[in-house]
């Protein structure tokens, strides 16, 4: 993660949109945050992967430090972001999950799954995954192979 500002990119299908706008309001005070919202922007039945590939497309490219996806189950978000080669997105549901998928796997997508999870355990998760570092060692030859690297 990079020390100074981070860039987050967030996106959602409607099933994760009134949970998308709770965690918007987390960022509009921190001055080390900029947020980049990829929608959706409404409860409107939607496609969730014309949203997850804004975000996914940004981590991949390192436009966004890290990435928010939003769904239902989290499950199709954390598919379709999975997609990209240099996406690590982890379906978390615990915030202990939340932390070990950026500490062990670093994780660069977080994926919610809003109907699953409480509004608060979903703030708690995010705030651990934003402020959680990679602890490389013995970790850093795992995530090479996902990459496929070595």
């Amino acid at each position: 993660m990079k020390k100074g500002l981070l860039f987050v990119s967030i996106g959602c299908d409607h099933a994760g949109f009134l949970l998308k706008e709770k965690v918007k309001m987390l960022f509009t005070d921190e001055k080390h945050f900029i947020l980049n919202d990829c929608g959706t922007f409404s409860e409107e039945s939607v496609d969730y992967p014309d949203f997850v590939h804004p975000v996914a497309k940004s981590v991949n490219k390192d436009e966004s430090d890290l990435g928010i996806l939003i769904c239902g189950s989290g499950n199709g978000v954390c598919m379709t972001a999975n997609k990209y080669p240099n996406v690590r997105a982890a379906l978390c549901w615990t915030n202990e999950l939340a932390e070990l998928s950026r500490a062990h796997n670093d994780a660069n997508i977080l994926c919610l799954p809003a109907r699953f999870v409480s509004e608060e355990l979903a703030i708690e998760m995010i705030n651990t995954f934003l402020n959680t570092e990679f602890e490389s060692g013995r970790h850093l030859k795992r995530v090479m192979k996902i990459n496929n690297i070595l």
